[in-house]
């Protein structure tokens, strides 16, 4: 059965390879593209007249808003990892030794 199988998808890959040469054949001349002009968008003109792209929207504001950019932003300041290591060698360098050491 085994090889009914295997004999049946060489088969069937031998078929997709030949088909797969032979089958679509492309063309070797060549096809010219073209590039559409458009003359009239590269001179230069007179401005248009305003539109207005918020159509019925108004700009409102009330008494005491202000934009976030001009909100006080809170400052925390955060310890620079070369001061944690300074600062923990410090402390290991105070801290109790051990007044017997066992060899064995």
């Amino acid at each position: 059965m085994k090889y009914v199988l295997a004999l049946s998808c060489l088969f069937l890959f031998g078929i997709g390879a030949t088909t797969a040469q032979v089958g679509a054949v492309l063309s070797s001349q060549p096809q010219v593209m073209s590039v559409p002009s458009h003359p009239q968008r590269a001179t230069q003109q007179a401005l248009s007249r305003e539109e207005n792209l918020l159509e019925s929207s108004s700009l409102t504001s009330a008494k005491g808003e202000r934009p976030l950019w001009e909100a006080p932003q809170q400052v925390t300041y955060v310890m620079p990892l070369g001061d944690v290591a300074r600062l923990f060698r410090e402390e290991h360098a105070l801290a109790k030794k051990a007044k017997l050491v066992k060899e064995n």
